[in-house]
């Protein structure tokens, strides 16, 4: 789930990702980009029609279509590592907007299951948004045996 994202490419890629894994991509607006631009097809490839993507108004909006599923923040300000978590079918993985990363507000939020990082050299700022994402949704395909593949 990319919460508010606002650069096209990103988004493509994480369009390309959720394909090639069967992973359900929620978008949470507002969006920073149009749906149609160019730069989101480029990224994307040839693999819109291979994704299952849904687009939600609010966080609370998509959280109710999931009211049982675990939620798991990411965020460069956790303690606990993306390794150290059991992943489930049906985990939603939450990542923030670029450049600025999930807000307080949504890393307060009561549905929170847990907020994860991914560890990195210090001084280092953060990953690209749909690297971190990938590294995360593969973990979690991987522990639940990469079902599908």
């Amino acid at each position: 789930m990319y919460f508010e994202p606002r650069i096209p490419g990103n988004t493509g890629s994480a369009i390309r990702l959720a394909a090639v894994t069967g992973a359900r991509l929620h978008l949470v607006e507002p969006l920073g980009f149009d749906l149609s631009e160019a730069k989101l097809k480029r990224a994307g490839l040839d693999y819109h029609d291979l994704a299952v993507m849904d687009v939600h108004p609010s966080l609370d909006d998509v959280l109710d279509t999931l009211p049982d599923a675990r939620v798991f923040a990411f965020t460069t300000r956790a303690t606990t590592s993306y390794t150290d978590v059991t992943y489930a079918p049906g985990d939603v993985l939450l990542f923030g907007p670029e450049p600025t990363g999930l807000p307080d507000d949504v890393l307060a939020h009561p549905r929170l299951t847990n907020q994860l990082k991914i560890p990195m050299l210090a001084g280092r700022r953060s990953l690209n948004l749909t690297n971190a994402a990938s590294i995360a949704v593969y973990e979690a395909w991987r522990q639940t045996g990469f079902a599908g593949a």
